[in-house]
């Protein structure tokens, strides 16, 4: 029985990823694809004459070897675009996943060039489509499995308490994010530290051996943390920067909370009381909803549906417990339909 193609129905925001779409990312893959197997083509009919004068079967030796590098190129890319434009694995696309970006990536990068595409935006949309295989492809964790991973630029480049070593020497003035992270650290129970670089992360990743990573950064760290940590799941959150890079730089705090709430099998009692409401009150996928927002389109806390309610409670609840929003913190855009 044939398996129907569907659009994933998890399809993330375009505003949390500086407009990038998916389909910039099926493009670039399937070019780098097609343009590796014309190099091997090219590779074996150039000296394909002259290999006969080494031995009559080297030529047929050569051309089996390029046809099956050929084919799996073609198999891992061909699974890779099923996967991420249904949300579901193909041809053991899952398995190829990480070796197919850490070789495609930088080669997409250099065709984008050509294209007139920006590095960034080839990263946007890479990081688009790995949040959206994470959510597809793992399930709920424990809060002790989950490690928010923090970039050093969210503090405030004018605080003199050092935090790499210590996150809980933070002083929590409301000054920077960190304050309100923390916040969501101790509420959700998971595990939170600070990096200043890709080796302290790696570091930091070896000895809380999470089994999922939520690390915020810029698209540069984040593309090559996904690669570096792969199989581990990363799903990432952009940072903003309003003050240029590395200094001072802002996160949404709420794209953060939706996605704890969304891999963890754990919630606070207000919350799983929440989302309780939602699924007794709403039809089926209320409590994706409420985590996700609408059709994953809409923000969680302007809905319309039954859940909002139950939301507000939540919220309200917790708003004497938990230190007011940052002025620093950054709202997240009016999002548009998912691409």
């Amino acid at each position: 029985m044939s398996m129907p193609i569907r659009k994933n129905p998890d399809s993330l925001p375009r505003e949390d990823y500086h407009g990038a779409r998916k389909r910039l990312f099926i493009g670039l893959i399937s070019l780098t694809s097609g343009a590796l197997c014309l190099v091997l083509l090219v590779g074996w009919i150039i000296p394909y004459i002259g290999l006969g004068n080494i031995h009559p079967l080297v030529p047929d030796i050569t051309g089996a070897l390029l046809v099956a590098c050929i084919a799996l190129i073609v198999w891992a890319t061909l699974g890779l675009v099923l996967h991420i434009y249904t949300g579901r694995p193909w041809f053991g696309s899952q398995r190829v996943r990480g070796v197919a970006v850490k070789l495609f990536l930088p080669l997409m990068e250099l065709l984008g060039r050509l294209f007139g595409i920006s590095r960034e935006e080839v990263r946007h949309s890479f990081i688009k489509v790995n949040n959206e295989l994470v959510r597809g492809e793992t399930g709920s964790f424990a809060p002790s499995d989950v490690l928010i991973l923090l970039p050093h630029c969210l503090q405030s480049s004018s605080c003199a308490v050092r935090l790499t070593y210590g996150v809980d020497h933070c002083k929590r003035c409301g000054q920077c994010p960190i304050e309100q992270l923390l916040a969501l650290r101790d509420r959700y129970g998971v595990k939170l530290a600070i990096a200043t670089g890709g080796t302290i992360a790696r570091r930091i990743v070896v000895k809380e051996r999470p089994r999922l990573i939520i690390a915020v950064a810029c698209e540069r760290d984040l593309a090559s943390g996904i690669q570096d940590t792969h199989p581990i799941p990363v799903y990432g959150v952009l940072n903003e920067r309003p003050n240029g890079p590395c200094l001072d730089t802002l996160v949404s705090l709420a794209n953060v909370e939706k996605a704890l709430r969304h891999f963890l099998n754990v919630l606070p009692p207000d919350i799983a009381e929440a989302d309780m409401a939602c699924t007794s009150a709403s039809s089926p996928g209320a409590v994706a909803d409420a985590t996700f927002g609408a059709g994953n389109g809409k923000e969680w806390d302007n809905r319309d549906d039954g859940c909002a309610s139950a939301a507000s409670i939540a919220n309200r609840r917790t708003s004497g417990d938990a230190p007011a929003a940052s002025p620093n913190v950054s709202d997240p855009a009016a999002p548009s339909e998912p691409q």
